[in-house]
């Protein structure tokens, strides 16, 4: 299948997924550049050459549309979900600037207004932004795809049937949100790890590629719905979220402690679990675990092709770090630095992690039932009929 878009999907895809309202009148593509501190990578470079292409394709087009397009450059914030650089640089067309350090400063404009003006935003970008802009969206009326490490090889998930697979994230949205806890048993070369979950106290998440409505943001691709743990912030209910739960990191699987939903050690190991300890050491928010995701695009033909954006999609997936832009209460503030800010995806589908399998996922209802939600790394038999 080819791997690149017509200007006629294009814009079909901006009609499908922001479904444009006549009062709003502009587009804007966000793309962030390398620097002196975070060097060009081939993928990065292409996908940069993407966006241009899509604002080229989409400003021929703007008839059609009935939307300006514009390409904004920012300096990358050399972490995924930091927060947003204070300014931004519209590309007047042409060659894109090779890095950040040959933009013009005198040319600046505030970050905010770019927002305020481009109810619309699509941010193919190296660095997630993600978080900001979800926290953005809670205040002005737009509306975000995220599109972190997107790649050519991803176009085929932006033809999908985006209706099925939002009609499957909304039954899982709706077992997720009537949930208490999830229990999860993994089975990996050290034995069985269990580890439970608390849902008590959180809404889910529906993101199923279709974001009409002003004052969202989420991934596109998309195809999951997910969910913060509590994290014990109610004065005298601590978080029940505690066990244990596998990594594998290359070749090493590794295993975390977790109480009170954070991840207070990693069991002795090789190399990589000495790192990560010292992570949690240094980065305490780091530990915190800030989703419990569940993707649906496997069903659809997809298979993981190393990029997060797309392969957390595909199956029972948890994350580390910030989760004030899912509704959580860690943020940027909890970290030493900008740049320690982490959102980081465990994605439990074999190709990614081939020696650790989550045997069973049941969620744990507030009458005491349970509902099967996965065996074996699949969804339970019958569940989005």
């Amino acid at each position: 299948m080819d791997d690149r878009l017509t200007g006629e999907e294009l814009v079909a895809l901006v009609r499908r997924v922001f479904r444009p309202q006549a009062s709003e009148k502009a587009l804007a593509v966000l793309v962030d550049l390398p620097d002196e501190t975070v060097p060009d990578n081939p993928d990065w470079h292409a996908r940069r050459e993407i966006a241009r292409g899509w604002v080229e394709e989409l400003t021929a087009r703007r008839d059609d549309l009935g939307l300006e397009t514009h390409l904004v450059l920012y300096r990358n914030v050399r972490t995924n979900n930091g927060d947003l650089p204070e300014g931004a640089w519209y590309h007047a067309g042409g060659a894109l600037p090779a890095d950040a350090g040959t933009l013009d400063p005198a040319a600046r404009v505030p970050f905010v207004s770019v927002l305020e003006s481009h109810p619309i935003l699509i941010a193919p970008t190296e660095f997630s932004a993600t978080a900001p802009l979800k926290v953005a969206a809670r205040s002005l009326p737009i509306r975000a795809a995220t599109m972190p490490g997107f790649r050519a090889d991803m176009i085929p998930a932006l033809r999908l049937d985006y209706g099925e697979v939002n009609r499957r994230v909304g039954i899982l949205k709706e077992l997720l949100d009537r949930a208490t806890g999830a229990d999860i048993v993994f089975a990996h070369p050290g034995g069985e790890a269990r580890l439970h979950l608390d849902l008590r106290h959180r809404t889910a998440h529906a993101s199923g590629g279709m974001l009409p409505t002003p004052g969202v943001a989420g991934n596109l691709p998309s195809g999951e719905a997910y969910i913060v743990p509590y994290e014990g912030e109610l004065a005298g209910d601590p978080s029940r979220s505690t066990g244990l739960l596998p990594v594998q990191l290359g070749g090493e699987v590794l295993v975390y402690r977790i109480a009170a939903n954070i991840a207070v050690e990693v069991l002795p190991g090789g190399s990589e679990a000495a790192r990560e300890a010292e992570l949690l050491a240094h980065e305490p928010a780091y530990g915190n675990l800030a989703e419990l995701g569940l993707g649906v695009l496997a069903a659809f033909g997809l298979t993981p092709i190393g990029e997060v954006l797309l392969d957390e999609k595909l199956g029972l997936h948890i994350a580390f770090g910030r989760s004030d832009h899912f509704g959580g209460q860690v943020t940027p503030h909890h970290f030493s630095r900008p740049e320690a800010v982490v959102h980081i995806d465990r994605v439990y589908v074999p190709e990614m992690q081939p020696d650790v399998r989550a045997r069973s996922v049941d969620l744990v209802n507030e009458d005491g039932s349970t509902t099967p939600l996965m065996r074996n790394g699949d969804y339970t038999s019958g569940l989005f009929d």
